[in-house]
């Protein structure tokens, strides 16, 4: 179990994987995005999650430069995602696509390179373009982002090399259990995005009285929810205090109870796409 936000997770390649990072969807390019990175490194954010949808990459490159030095530590104490677009997916194209992240991130190597949307008629080939990468030994770890257990089936059934993470939308009102318990089954370390719902069960009344039985805040909770059920959790923020605030999850445990109150919250929401119906 995490004590602290360095430690990490073995990923079934042997590659560390930070439990706790930095997520930036829908951060513009800017000195706020900038300085978000900057100051998640300074208070020992080791992991930085970006996407070349999102368009800030170039942003978040000079974050990492910016921190690193200030921090006094190097590119190989970071982890670093990105993710292949829909309309990148082809073997030469999600290359072409893993080229272009690197040079707008201004870095010789990702940690993480995942296939962002599960396409239907694509993500063979672009998987086939990250198997490529990895073997060459231009990406440390590769995965998916996402799937559903039907993808991921399907993917595997022709992959030489199972994807090693899948991150999805994953807090409270969408547990995955199913989902979760096939990527344990074979060895892929499942990822939250969106761990706060975009901030939608802040509110909640059973995670508040959970929070103030800790003493601790509502987004606190959710976020030991992950670690405490094993999925790696990268929530957003801009704001230094909400950055401090998020990585406050390592000196508290919940009872087994008070997990399985959280998990009862489930009501198979999403706020973001469908997989399954996306329009791709």
């Amino acid at each position: 179990m995490a004590k602290s936000l360095q430690d990490t997770t073995t990923l079934h390649n042997g590659v560390q994987m930070p439990w706790f990072g930095i997520g930036v969807f829908k951060v513009e390019e800017g000195p706020e995005l900038v300085n978000a990175v900057k100051t998640a490194i300074k208070h020992g954010y080791r992991s930085v999650d970006t996407a070349a949808i999102y368009g800030n990459e170039e942003g978040v490159g000079e974050g990492i430069r910016e921190g690193i030095k200030e921090a006094g530590i190097s590119r190989e104490d970071l982890f670093v995602t990105s993710k292949v677009w829909n309309a990148d997916l082809g073997y030469e194209s999600t290359i072409a696509a893993y080229e272009t992240s690197l040079n707008k991130l201004g870095l010789e190597y990702l940690d993480l390179y995942l296939i962002h949307w599960p396409v239907e008629g694509k993500y063979k080939d672009a998987w086939r373009a990250l198997e490529t990468l990895y073997k060459e030994g231009r990406i440390k770890a590769i995965g998916v982002s996402n799937f559903q257990t039907h993808h991921l089936e399907d993917l595997m059934k022709d992959a030489e090399i199972k994807p090693m993470v899948n991150q999805v939308e994953y807090h409270p009102h969408l547990t995955q259990k199913e989902l979760q318990s096939f990527c344990q089954k074979h060895g892929i370390q499942l990822e939250a995005w969106s761990p706060l719902m975009q901030g939608q069960l802040l509110d909640n009344q059973v995670l508040q009285e959970i929070a103030n039985k800790y003493d601790k805040s509502v987004a606190q909770v959710i976020l030991r929810w992950d670690l405490q059920n094993g999925v790696v959790t990268i929530p957003k923020s801009t704001k230094e205090h909400r950055i401090i605030e998020n990585r406050a999850v390592f000196d508290f445990e919940l009872t087994e109870e008070d997990m399985e109150r959280i998990d009862g919250l489930n009501q198979n929401h999403r706020v973001g796409p469908d997989p399954d119906n996306f329009d791709f």
